[in-house]
C-alpha cells in the first residue's frame, strides 16, 4: 500500500500538493500549540481551569482545519482514485489509502511541530512531545479514513455520495447531558458522596466536554430554524436561495462553523474569566491563542467553501448559463455565511459566558457581568465578520468552479 501511495503521489496536481501541505502544516501547528498549551500548567495562579481552557482552545480549531482539508482532498483526487479502482482496488482499499495518506501527512507535520517546540522551549516540559506526536498522527489516520466515506470511487471516475443529514434528537440529548453534569458539579461542589471535591471536578470536566460537542452538533437545529425564518422574510432571489441552501443542509454548516463556534465560545469564556479574576500573563497567552484560532477558523471556512462549491458547481453553472450574474452568485455565498454564522456565534458566546459564570458564580459582581457580556457580544460579532470575509475571499473559487464546469460540460 505504501508503494502504491508513493506511485500515485508522483502524479498529483499542484492543487493536491497544496492541500497536502495544508494538512501537514495543520498537524505541525496542532502539535506545537498543544505542547505549548501543556506548558501553561506552569501558570498556577490561574488554576487548572484556565490551563484546560488553553488546551482545548489551542488544539480543537487546528484539528478541525486538518479534517476539513482531508475532506476536500478526498473529493478532488479524481484521477488517482479512479485509476486505483481501474487497477482492481476495492472501495475499502481506497479508504485505507486515504487513512494511510492522512497518517503519513500527520506524522510528518507532527514531527516538525514537535521539533519546533523542543528547539524553542529547551527548558520546558518535554515528555509530552512523543505523546502529542502519536495522538496527532492517529488523528490524521482517523480523519483520512472518515473523510473518504462520502466519496465513491469507480473506474469511471469519482462521485460524492449525497448524504444530507438534518438535526438529530441525540444532539440535543448530548447538549442537555453536558449542561446537567456541569451544573451538578458546580452546585454540589465538595459534597459528592465518597469522592468529595474530586467528584465535582470530574463531573464539571465531563460536562464541559459533552457541552462542547453538544453545542457544535445541536446548533444545527438553530441554524435550520433561523434559515427557515430568513427564507420566509427574504426580499430578494439571492437571500431566498441562500436561506434555502442553508436550510437544506444545516448539519454541514454546523460542522463547518464548529471551528468558529469553538473560538467564539472560548473567547467569550476567557473574557468572563478575565472579568472575575483580572488580566494576567496567562490570559495574555490565551488572547494570542484566540488570534491563532481565529486565523485557523478562517482557513477552515475557506476549505469548506471550496468543498461546497464542488457540490454546487453544476447548479451554479446552470444559473450562470441562464443569465444570473456571477456577482449575484457571490452574494449568495455571503448571505449563506451570515445566515449560518449568526445563530452559531450567538449560541457559542452565550454558552461560553454561562459556563464560566456558573462555575464561579459566587465571586461575580454586576460590573464584571457587564464586561463579560460586552466581550461576548464582541466575540460573536467577530465570528460573523470572519465568516463574511471568508465568503468574500471565496469568490475567486466560485469563478474557478464555474469556468471548470463550463469547460467540462458537453457542448
Amino acid at each position: 500500500m505504501i508503494t502504491v501511495l508513493l506511485m500515485l503521489n508522483g502524479g498529483r496536481s499542484r492543487a493536491e500538493r497544496m492541500r497536502a501541505r495544508l494538512v501537514a502544516a495543520g498537524a505541525a501547528v496542532a502539535t506545537f500549540l498543544v505542547c505549548l498549551a501543556v506548558s501553561l500548567a506552569d501558570y498556577q495562579d490561574e488554576g487548572s481551569s484556565l490551563t484546560g481552557l488553553g488546551l482545548a482552545l489551542l488544539a480543537v480549531p487546528v484539528g478541525g482545519l486538518v479534517h476539513q482539508a482531508n475532506r476536500l482532498a478526498s473529493a478532488t483526487r479524481e484521477r488517482r482514485l479512479a485509476a486505483l479502482r481501474l487497477a482492481g482496488a476495492t472501495p475499502g482499499d481506497v479508504q485505507r489509502l486515504g487513512a494511510l495518506e492522512g497518517g503519513v501527512l500527520g506524522l510528518l507535520g507532527s514531527l516538525a511541530g514537535g521539533a519546533l517546540y523542543v528547539v524553542t522551549h529547551p527548558s520546558g516540559p518535554l515528555p509530552q512531545v512523543p505523546v502529542v506526536v502519536t495522538v496527532v498522527t492517529l488523528g490524521g489516520v482517523l480523519s483520512g479514513a472518515r473523510a473518504g466515506r462520502h466519496v465513491v470511487a469507480s473506474p469511471l471516475g469519482v462521485a460524492r455520495r449525497a448524504r444530507v443529514r438534518g438535526p438529530r434528537v441525540r444532539d440535543l440529548v448530548l447538549f442537555g447531558a453536558g449542561v446537567g453534569l456541569f451544573v451538578l458539579g458546580a452546585v454540589v461542589k465538595g459534597r459528592f458522596p465518597l469522592v468529595g471535591a474530586y467528584g465535582s471536578v470530574v463531573a464539571m470536566a465531563a460536562g464541559l466536554v459533552l457541552l462542547l460537542f453538544g453545542v457544535t452538533l445541536a446548533v444545527s437545529w438553530v441554524i435550520r430554524a433561523y434559515a427557515r425564518r430568513a427564507g420566509r422574510r427574504a426580499r430578494s432571489a439571492e437571500a431566498l436561495l441562500a436561506a434555502r441552501l442553508v436550510e437544506a443542509d444545516p448539519r454541514a454548516w454546523a460542522r463547518a462553523l464548529s471551528v468558529v463556534s469553538l473560538t467564539v465560545f472560548f473567547g467569550a469564556g476567557a473574557g468572563a474569566q478575565q472579568a472575575g479574576v483580572g488580566y494576567s500573563q496567562a490570559h495574555a497567552l490565551l488572547d494570542v491563542a484566540l488570534l491563532v484560532a481565529l486565523v485557523t477558523s478562517g482557513v477552515a471556512l475557506i476549505v469548506h467553501q471550496a468543498e461546497e462549491l464542488i457540490d454546487l458547481r453544476r447548479s451554479f453553472s446552470a444559473l450562470a448559463a441562464s443569465g444570473v450574474p456571477e456577482r449575484a452568485l457571490g452574494g449568495v455565498l455571503v448571505r449563506q455565511a451570515v445566515i449560518a454564522a449568526s445563530p452559531v456565534c450567538v449560541v457559542a458566546a452565550v454558552s461560553g459566558v454561562v459556563v464560566v459564570v456558573v462555575s464561579v458564580m459566587d465571586v461575580y459582581q454586576v460590573q464584571w457581568l457587564g464586561w463579560a457580556a460586552a466581550r461576548a457580544v464582541v466575540m460573536a460579532g467577530v465570528g460573523v465578520v470572519a465568516a463574511v470575509l471568508v465568503a468574500l475571499a471565496a469568490r475567486p473559487l466560485l469563478h474557478g468552479a464555474l469556468r471548470q464546469e463550463m469547460r467540462i460540460s458537453p457542448k
